[in-house]
């Protein structure tokens, strides 16, 4: 009995996980505009990394919004990845920065 409540569990908790990190792909149709070139704040930390601002398709209002840069404390002996449109057969989507 405790053996199945346990697998029981395992598949809850599995399937709790693979809901939550799926991600739906919008496909955008306009390409994006020009990049917004910001002027960085004073730097929050010595080890700190600027992460650009980028725009953001907001499905709601039908446009392009921009979110803006900011600092964020490097990870040990990574490096970061920034995100970017990429342009496809269906449209323009979005891949997420990321450290490396």
């Amino acid at each position: 009995m405790k053996s199945k409540i346990r697998i029981l569990f395992g598949i809850i908790i599995i399937s709790l996980s693979v809901s939550c990190s799926t991600t739906r792909v919008v496909y955008v149709r306009k390409s994006p505009p020009a990049r917004i070139v910001e002027i960085r704040p004073q730097r929050i930390h010595n080890n700190a990394f600027w992460i650009e601002g980028h725009w953001r398709w907001n499905n709601r209002a039908h446009k392009y919004v921009w979110v803006k840069g900011h600092w964020e404390i490097n990870k040990k002996n990574r490096i970061w990845t920034k995100g970017h449109w990429k342009k496809t057969r269906r449209g323009w989507i979005w891949k997420n920065g990321y450290w490396k």
